[in-house]
């Protein structure tokens, strides 16, 4: 939020902030690739001090920079640490090392607390911007200060979060292939109901004043986060493809009933209780990419899924921009309501007998 503001306030026109924010995105889903890689051959810490510093410099180049040239190139580095909870170099490598750090039998909960840390922050993060007001500036000082404790504070870690190097990062893709493309597709749909799209067509539709978006989408973070928690007890009791599913077609079928809504308050709750469930996949699905490789592998299978996921959310924006034009009609909801169906149809279709084994 901040960084297309400060953008604009610099001078950027709207084709290059947008240019900005997606080379931004982009990398912070592709540095993943280069975080399991780097990972396994000179180890996870050094790993994420690295990117803590990338984190850093992103912040200061955002806050001291001035030139459209050097502003833009501020995307190279990514949004490190704002561009997703479930995206990036951070993520392959924590998830690879959460998963080696509990029993099996206690991965589902334990990545069920990391995302509901991560949601949290998350949240706590959007609503500090807020204070920002049309000077961000000092913020992006303050997330470079972050990258700083960031780097630093893998190097404290024990030598126990290593794995053996010299192994391979990307070993047997195949069993990711058929799971990274389901994935994409999600993704797609996902990118067509962003949070943007939605605001705009609550305003569209029944004149909702930002005054109201505001505690609603302060109400879906914490929805979210609570999921989370949920999510990692249902999976240790009906397994993680099924938590997957169970949980995200409902909340697709929601998605589709959005735009009948006949007022403004069915329309929000709706989305509320669409929110509440649409995320509970999340745990699940990080911690059964990381239970079908090897060890030495997890960082670059959850890495491989997260980049498909990440160029495949950057290849829905042409479309959120027609839907954004077309939101007054709800066609929005219709398409990602029908492609994240198809999702978890083909999902349960694909995969519910590769049951995992945390199950009770």
């Amino acid at each position: 939020m901040l960084v297309g503001l400060d953008l604009e306030q610099a001078g950027l026109p709207a084709g290059l902030v947008g240019l900005t924010l997606g080379i931004g995105l982009a990398a912070a889903s592709l540095t993943g690739l280069a975080a399991a890689a780097l990972s396994a051959r000179y180890g996870r810490r050094v790993t994420l001090a690295l990117a803590g510093v990338l984190m850093a410099a992103t912040g200061v180049d955002l806050a001291a920079a001035n030139q459209p040239l050097v502003l833009t190139l501020s995307g190279v580095t990514g949004m490190l640490g704002a561009a997703s909870v479930d995206l990036g170099p951070f993520a392959a490598v924590e998830q690879a090392t959460l998963a080696e750090s509990v029993p099996d039998r206690q991965r589902n909960r334990a990545f069920g607390r990391y995302s509901l840390t991560g949601g949290l922050f998350n949240a706590a993060g959007g609503l500090a911007a807020a204070l920002a007001g049309s000077h961000p500036r000092g913020f992006f000082f303050l997330y470079a200060a972050l990258g700083v404790a960031t780097a630093a504070l893998p190097l404290l870690m024990s030598g126990r979060v290593e794995t053996s190097r010299g192994l391979p990062a990307f070993g047997r893709l195949r069993p990711l292939l058929g799971l990274s493309a389901l994935f994409a597709l999600d993704s797609v749909g996902g990118g067509l109901v962003a949070n943007a799209v939605i605001a705009y067509w609550l305003h569209v539709r029944f004149g909702a004043s930002p005054a109201l978006l505001g505690p609603v989408f302060a109400a879906v973070a914490v929805l979210q986060s609570a999921s989370y928690e949920v999510s990692g007890r249902l999976a240790d009791r009906v397994g993680q493809i099924n938590t997957m599913v169970f949980t995200h077609l409902p909340s697709n079928v929601l998605l589709l009933l959005v735009p009948f809504s006949p007022n403004l308050g069915w329309a929000v709750a709706l989305l509320l209780a669409r929110f509440a469930l649409s995320q509970m996949d999340v745990p699940a699905r990080q911690a059964y990419v990381v239970s079908i490789v090897p060890p030495s592998e997890r960082a670059g299978a959850v890495a491989v899924t997260g980049a498909v996921r990440g160029v495949a959310q950057g290849l829905g924006a042409p479309l959120a921009g027609i839907a954004i034009g077309a939101a007054a009609f709800g066609l929005p909801f219709y398409a990602a309501g029908g492609l994240k169906i198809v999702y978890d149809l083909a999902l349960f279709a694909a995969f519910r007998g590769r049951s995992d084994a945390n199950v009770g």
